[in-house]
């Protein structure tokens, strides 16, 4: 379970392994959407896509998928397959309820921008949303 305040023995997580996270959470998002709703492989050749907002059906399915999943597992067992694999960990900053922390987390992360950007070692969908991905066991984040 996610604790209240990192721990001393809780370092930073650098921006190359959120990004590894984040990546293998989409791809798992991508095959499970695509193995549930397989969208574009009923296709004929030639033929487009339903389109919504100018955008294909399928891709905002990734979307719902990814933010599901990220709520579900973030709110359960404080992180996602891809963090599990990477070795982080979400935990709360600010005080709050945790599960609607992770409901706006996962919405901003799911528009991938916010997670681009950081503003003291967290992406901005953290900041937003009172938590911050670290590597338990890891070096003690700087003052």
């Amino acid at each position: 379970m996610p604790t209240p305040s990192p721990a001393p023995t809780a370092g930073n997580a650098s921006l190359l392994r959120r990004f590894a996270g984040f990546l293998v959470d989409w791809v798992l998002s991508s095959l499970v959407t695509f193995l549930l709703l397989p969208y574009d492989l009923v296709l004929e050749p030639g033929q487009q896509p339903p389109l919504l907002l100018g955008v294909p059906e399928s891709s905002w399915a990734v979307v719902g998928v990814f933010f599901v999943l990220n709520v579900v597992l973030v709110s359960l067992t404080g992180s996602t397959v891809g963090h599990r694999l990477m070795s982080l960990q979400v935990w709360q900053v600010r005080p709050g309820v945790f599960p609607l922390q992770v409901v706006v987390r996962s919405a901003l992360a799911a528009l991938v921008l916010p997670a681009l950007f950081t503003a003291g070692g967290r992406g901005l969908h953290d900041v937003a949303a009172g938590t911050r991905i670290v590597r338990p066991g890891g070096e003690p984040p700087a003052a």
